[in-house]
């Protein structure tokens, strides 16, 4: 007996499929004119990154979308769109602008949930003489802004945003989640060889709570993998969450915390157990950033059979002066989905990516 063949869905665009989403794609249109003003009325500029790169972004965990292009005399070039507009405006930076941001399209390959998209709006900027606790205030005022005060909403989850948002070091969050002292075990980057014995030692703790760990792991897979299961459930039910002070080898691109260079100057936002946002105090040694792209992609190679190139320009950028500076990536999408109170980041797309 033969199967049924599957029922083929109707196109997105047929009208009383695209109906139940118009009421959030009309917010998101709002929401989109609120960031501009809010920017605007803090004298950041709007910049247009260009997306065709070089280098798409050098995190381990990332895959990127590659394009061939040929020179008039057939000469290809490979080229990837980017995961992120940043290595563009930390040039623009180095240039000598102060208060930049850009809103557009970014592309991540391998990515599918109701809260992932392979290509998706992405919201970017940087400010020079800022530091990571400056973007926290930025992060407060603009969801303020963008929301009017009305609360985020995830299934049974609301989320004040009137409220102080909450602030949560990582090791913080791990002692109250997990029982567990992060820094204990936490390896020494500049160490070599110092990974292996870490990762044994939170390894132990890892199974104590039933998490799996294989062999190779390392400390950083480790410790993702508790906060998936752990901490990042809890983190920005009542109202938005900051992670904040990352240990120092789980942030390639942040300058390390003055007081403790153990840690660094990197936080992320949360609502509703949704990650919502990804900020740094900007490394700028270039020397240093060399060795961490390295090891990144050493790690990449190891782990996909596949490295990035390195963008020699933004690290001659890096060395011609970066001013110190933050910056932050947020996921506008994401924002509109939590201020929507939409099921899937398709319900808050103009289209499906196809």
């Amino acid at each position: 007996m033969s199967e049924s063949p599957r029922p083929i869905a109707a196109p997105w665009w047929r009208p009383d499929r695209f109906a139940p989403k118009r009421a959030f794609l009309h917010r998101r249109a709002a929401m989109l004119r609120q960031t501009r003003d809010f920017f605007h009325e803090r004298g950041f500029l709007e910049v247009d990154p260009p997306a065709l790169q070089v280098s798409p972004g050098l995190e381990p965990h990332l895959h990127a979308v590659g394009a061939d292009l040929h020179r008039p005399e057939g000469t290809a070039l490979r080229r990837y769109l980017h995961t992120s507009p940043e290595f563009t405006m930390k040039k623009l930076l180095a240039a000598g602008e102060r208060q930049i941001y850009a809103l557009g399209h970014v592309w991540r390959d391998r990515e599918g949930s109701d809260t992932h998209s392979p290509e998706f709006t992405m919201l970017e900027w940087y400010r020079v003489g800022a530091n990571y606790r400056d973007l926290m205030a930025d992060c407060e005022g603009l969801i303020r802004a963008v929301t009017a005060g009305e609360p985020l909403r995830r299934g049974d989850l609301v989320v004040s945003v009137t409220e102080p948002f909450e602030r949560l070091t990582v090791v913080d969050a791990f002692q109250k989640f997990c029982g567990i002292d992060l820094l204990a075990s936490a390896p020494d980057p500049k160490r070599p060889g110092s990974d292996a014995p870490a990762a044994a030692i939170l390894a132990q703790d890892a199974r104590r709570l039933g998490v799996r760990v294989a062999e190779g792991d390392r400390w950083d897979d480790i410790v993702f993998r508790l906060m998936f299961d752990f901490i990042e459930p809890h983190l920005g039910r009542d109202r938005p969450t900051f992670l904040i002070d990352y240990p120092i080898s789980m942030a390639a691109l942040a300058r390390p915390k003055p007081e403790d260079p153990r840690l660094a100057e990197r936080f992320e936002l949360y609502a509703a157990g949704v990650e919502l946002a990804n900020a740094f105090g900007e490394l700028t040694d270039a020397e240093e950033q060399r060795a961490r792209f390295g090891a990144d992609m050493d790690l990449k190679q190891a782990l996909y059979g596949e490295r990035y190139p390195i963008d020699e320009d933004f690290l001659a950028a890096l060395a011609h002066g970066l001013p110190a500076s933050a910056g932050i990536a947020l996921g506008f999408d994401r924002l509109v989905l939590l201020a929507t109170g939409a099921e899937r980041l398709a319900d808050v797309l103009w289209a499906e990516v196809q």
